[in-house]
């Protein structure tokens, strides 16, 4: 099937072919046509599967017809993070080339007067994280009653960063006639809760279940001891298969000190976590992109909507908290039908992290270079094994010596003490032997050197 037999316009046809694209993502060909037909729909995929553009693509020959008023944008889009939202952007940027439409993004980091200049004149589309579009809604910079069509993006990533009662507060004030579209790789109940509530008979496209990893990628768990990790990482970066990667830590604290300590080992390396300003995250992730650096470090705000063609890696560096942003977070290599190879590195307090990822993807996850991993762990154990072994022989000695009678065991074991305290130790058993054989008085003199 081809994307002309989806129903789309020439102009879009056009600009999908100048992007280098000839034959549609099976989430493409399940969505693309419900949404031209104007029907609500839960859309339920991977990352990394083109789910961007089946919702980009039907939407600008939606929009296409009609004009926009000012400060009441005509469709929405929300996304959880700045990073997702500025990529879907450019989506729209690279796919409506040849149509003429406004579009306004809203997300924070950003000064709110350009963004509100660009609602006063009037948008088609308005790509907006909840936390800006809420406080531009209550200063009365934007009215909501004109759009006809929302599109609700990583549905699952909303809920896990609180953003649920919003879009629940961003729902109640549209109108009720509305076309509602609702992505997410995973659909646990609050997010099937919202979709009962928000949507109407929506058609349900799940081109693979809930929680599954993507095919082209090749998963891998490298079991390792903590203050081994940063070595096992600098092998797989030093691996000849490697070409690109972004590493996930879970602390912003830990992406810092990665970063730096990469950097010393001379890799090409840049960071994004939360702690930076809006402009250095843009300009580090541009970097990457371009090629001018080769790693990426980034905590888990970036793990969702990173899109960069021919990620070769994605390491895991801490196991992820909550085993939903495993399937996220290996989902930004593989991507556009490509192959892609994501590693794992796990200690023996993640057991039960590994449990939980393994039991919601459905299989192990095979174990790559474990042997390896314990050999080096073992080794400092191998190198001082002969100390022990030579100390046995010492102490199976000294049974023996025991073995025979029970007077004799104080005296195999007292020389330890002479070398603390040599005279009571030479004198001891003096007056012990003379209190096993004789039987009169004990002489002064011996009674005072015993004490």
């Amino acid at each position: 099937m081809s994307f002309a037999d989806l129903g789309l316009s020439d102009e879009l046809l056009r600009a999908i072919a100048d992007s280098g694209y000839t034959e549609p993502t099976p989430i493409q060909t399940g969505v693309i046509p419900s949404v031209l037909m104007g029907k609500d729909l839960v859309g339920i995929a991977q990352t990394g599967t083109g789910k961007t553009a089946a919702f980009v693509l039907p939407m600008i020959d939606i929009l296409h017809q009609g004009r926009s008023r000012a400060r009441m944008p005509r469709s929405m889009i929300l996304e959880p993070t700045r990073e997702l939202a500025m990529q879907v952007a450019e989506n729209f940027e690279k796919y409506g080339k040849y149509h003429p439409l406004s579009m306004a993004l809203l997300i924070g980091g950003v000064q709110m007067g350009d963004q509100v200049k660009a609602l006063e004149k009037g948008v088609d589309v308005l790509i907006a994280t909840p936390g800006r579009l809420m406080d531009l809604f209550g200063r009365g910079k934007i009215l909501l009653t004109g759009c006809e069509l929302l599109v609700i993006d990583e549905a699952d990533r909303m809920l896990d960063m609180g953003f649920i009662p919003d879009i629940e507060e961003i729902c109640s004030k549209l109108p009720k006639s509305r076309q509602t579209l609702l992505f997410s790789a995973t659909m646990p109940p609050p997010i099937q809760k919202l979709a009962a509530k928000f949507l109407n008979d929506p058609r349900r496209i799940e081109v693979a279940r809930p929680a599954t990893a993507n095919i082209n990628i090749e998963q891998r768990l490298v079991e390792v001891s903590a203050d081994k990790k940063k070595d096992a990482l600098r092998d797989i970066l030093r691996h000849e298969e490697f070409k690109n990667a972004i590493v996930f830590s879970n602390r912003k604290t830990t992406v810092r000190e990665l970063a730096t300590s990469l950097k010393r080992s001379g890799f090409a390396v840049g960071q994004i976590q939360g702690d930076m300003e809006q402009v250095q995250r843009i300009a580090e992730f541009d970097r990457f992109k371009s090629g001018e650096i080769t790693i990426l470090v980034a905590s888990d705000v970036a793990a969702r909507g990173l899109d960069v063609k021919g990620v070769s890696h994605v390491i895991n560096y801490d196991v992820p908290w909550q085993p939903d942003d495993y399937i996220h977070r290996i989902g930004r290599t593989g991507r556009a039908g490509m192959s892609g190879i994501a590693i794992t590195l796990a200690t023996r307090a993640d057991a039960e992290a590994v449990a939980g990822i393994e039991k919601l993807i459905g299989h192990k996850i095979p174990r790559q270079g474990a042997a390896k991993a314990v050999e080096r762990e073992e080794e400092p154990k191998v190198a001082k094994a002969p100390k022990p072994e030579k100390a046995e022989p010492v102490a199976k000695a000294a049974r023996p010596a025991r073995a025979p009678a029970a007077e004799p065991a104080p005296k195999a074991e007292k020389p330890k003490r002479a070398e603390k305290k040599p005279e009571p130790a030479e004198r001891l058993p003096v007056v012990e032997d003379m209190a096993d054989e004789w039987n009169g008085p004990v002489p002064s003199f011996l009674s005072f050197g015993a004490d």
